[in-house]
Order: C-alpha cells, then sequence, then structure tokens
C-alpha cells in the first residue's frame, strides 16, 4: 500500500513539471500537444492508483454494504463503533441483506451532495441531477425551495440512527410520518449503519421493517463495519484525528471506488466562501454540529488535495454564470 500512495505523490510531480514545461518553455505547437497528452494520461494513472489504493484497503465494490455474500450466516460480525461488541448473523439477520452489492458496477458518473451552506443559491440542481447515480447525506431537504440549488434526483441517501432518534421517536410513534418524508427520494436505497454503535441497531431494523411494512418505493441497506473500519483508517493514515470520521468522507470514499467519475458538493465546512461572503452551515438552516467529533477542516483538506490532483470533481461556486444570476 506504501508503494502505491508513493506511486501517486510521483505521478502529481511529474503532472507539474509537465504544467511547467507547457507554461513557460514549451513553445511548438506539437510539444505543448503531446505534454498536454501527457498530463491527461498522468492524470488517469492518478486516479486509477488512488481507486486501486482504496480497492486494495477497503474493497468498496464487494463491502460497500451487507450482503449474503460478505456477510454469511454464523459469521461473527464485529461493530466498527463499539469497543469489543459483535453479533453473529442469525437467519432473521441474514435475510435483511441482498444477495450482493446492488449496483452495477462501475457506476459512470457520480454526485456526491453534502448539506453544505455553499450551496444555497449555487444553481447547482439540474447539474448534481445530471450525473447517472446521486449520493446524499443524512435525509436531508429536498422540497422545491432548494431544488434548484441541491437537485431532487436520489439514488441513496444516508440515515444516521440518531436522526431516526431524535426526528421520528425511534419509528415507535412516527411511522406513516417517517414514510412520507421519505418519498422525496423516490426509488431510493436508505443506507445505515446499523452495525457501528449498540444503540443504533434497532432504529436502522425499525427503518427496514417500517418501509417493508407500508410497501415503500425506497430499500435499506445496512454498512458494513469492516468498510467503515477500514475507511476510518486508511484517513487516519493521512492525518485525519477525529472520534468519527464525517458520513460525507465516507460516502466519498465509497464513491471513488465504485464510481467512474466522481463530483462533489457541498463540502466546504467554513463559514465564508471563497469570496468572504457569510454562508449558513448547512444549506437549509444553521444548526451547528456538536464540537470535537469530526474533524471538518482535516478533512477538506484531503478532499482539495484529491480535487488538484484530478482525482475528483469539487464544485465550490456556482454552477451557472454568475453574471446571469443576480443573487449569486
Amino acid at each position: 500500500m506504501r508503494n502505491v500512495y508513493n506511486n501517486i505523490n510521483y505521478s502529481n510531480g511529474i503532472i507539474l513539471q509537465c504544467i511547467f514545461y507547457i507554461l513557460h518553455i514549451g513553445t511548438l505547437p506539437i510539444e505543448k500537444k503531446a505534454l498536454k497528452a501527457l498530463i491527461n494520461m498522468a492524470l488517469s494513472l492518478l486516479v486509477a492508483f488512488t481507486r486501486k489504493l482504496l480497492e486494495e484497503c477497503c474493497d468498496p465494490g464487494q463491502l460497500f454494504a451487507m450482503t449474503k455474500l460478505n456477510s454469511p450466516m454464523g459469521k461473527n460480525l464485529w461493530f466498527d463503533g463499539e469497543f469489543l461488541y459483535s453479533v453473529t448473523i442469525d437467519n432473521a439477520t441474514y435475510s435483511l441483506f441482498p444477495q450482493a452489492t446492488p449496483f452495477q458496477l462501475p457506476l459512470k458518473k457520480c454526485s456526491v451532495v453534502g448539506n453544505g451552506g455553499i450551496l444555497k443559491k449555487s444553481s447547482c440542481g439540474k447539474q448534481i441531477d445530471q450525473a447517472d447515480f446521486v449520493m446524499r447525506c443524512n435525509l436531508p431537504p429536498l422540497s422545491s425551495e432548494y431544488s434548484k440549488d441541491v437537485g431532487s434526483k436520489t439514488q441513496l441517501v444516508t440515515a444516521n440512527p440518531s436522526i431516526i432518534q431524535k426526528r421520528f421517536q425511534n419509528l415507535l410513534w412516527s411511522r406513516k410520518a417517517f414514510v412520507d418524508s421519505v418519498k422525496v427520494y423516490n426509488h431510493s436505497y436508505i443506507y445505515m449503519p446499523a452495525f457501528s454503535m449498540k444503540t443504533g441497531t434497532g432504529p436502522s431494523l425499525r427503518v427496514y421493517y417500517t418501509l417493508e411494512d407500508f410497501g415503500a418505493k425506497q430499500a435499506v441497506l445496512f454498512a458494513n463495519p469492516n468498510f467503515l473500519r477500514d475507511i476510518g483508517k486508511f484517513w487516519k493514515s493521512k492525518g485525519i484525528h477525529a472520534k468519527r470520521l464525517s458520513t460525507g468522507l465516507f460516502l466519498v470514499s465509497a464513491a471513488l471506488g465504485l464510481c467512474e467519475e466522481v463530483t462533489i458538493y457541498g463540502f466546504w465546512p467554513f463559514s465564508v466562501d471563497l469570496h468572504g461572503k457569510f454562508i449558513s452551515h448547512h444549506y437549509y438552516d444553521n444548526v451547528l454540529p456538536d464540537s470535537g467529533f469530526h474533524a471538518m477542516p482535516e478533512e477538506f483538506l484531503q478532499l482539495w488535495f484529491l480535487h488538484k490532483s484530478g482525482v475528483l470533481r469539487m464544485q465550490l461556486e456556482p454552477c451557472e454564470d454568475p453574471f446571469t444570476q443576480s443573487s449569486a
């Protein structure tokens, strides 16, 4: 793994040298054309190396979700967020898993949509929805007042058990309200970490059974704790030190292993935008997260490096010409 990461840094150095040559030394059109082709090739290699690194450490294609193939009956499953706690896969639990990861891999163009306030008045909705596969974080609002900025298409949306506990009273009395609220996600998968913390297992299972009981269009995928644990170790080795990675970084990491092209939106953990203008924490409210749980600036720096290296694309400006938007 160390060798692969060294190769990534080496390829990145070649890219910078080629750009410098084109801008300051290269003069003949044929030289520029050849060097641009070399840069494109180096970028492609960098993307391939990053995907290989993620595949070697975490294997998103096989381990992203709990399946009958990767979690057979009788397997002892260790929770990734609960120290020394495990469960054994029994027949009832096994029946909740799909046979295999239910996506036709590789996915083509993917949008991973965070909930940052930088999306407000961005007019990025159309661009987000043009992707083949759209992933969203933590059951965000997608009503008409937001669709111009964040789009409406969804193939996968995450749901932290804490949201089910706080917003829907653990589905003990609010089952229909929950089912009605997720209709906005149409035929999507709801991705839940049922086997990360003991307190999250009950709410996650109730989401599964609630959707099944109501015949909802949505289906539940359970996050594989082995995948979450390995992704956490991977980013910790790159300098992210936090109690737990954010849902957004987990999702971007998965997308890099599942998708050929990844564009991320709403990943901006700062209170002002690139032009110094104040923005809310989320595009729909200004409720701040609990301090000390995630390391958002550290995560952003890692994503920024991937953006500058061409591994993914990070959208930080409005998606339309600002001169056509009086409020942008």
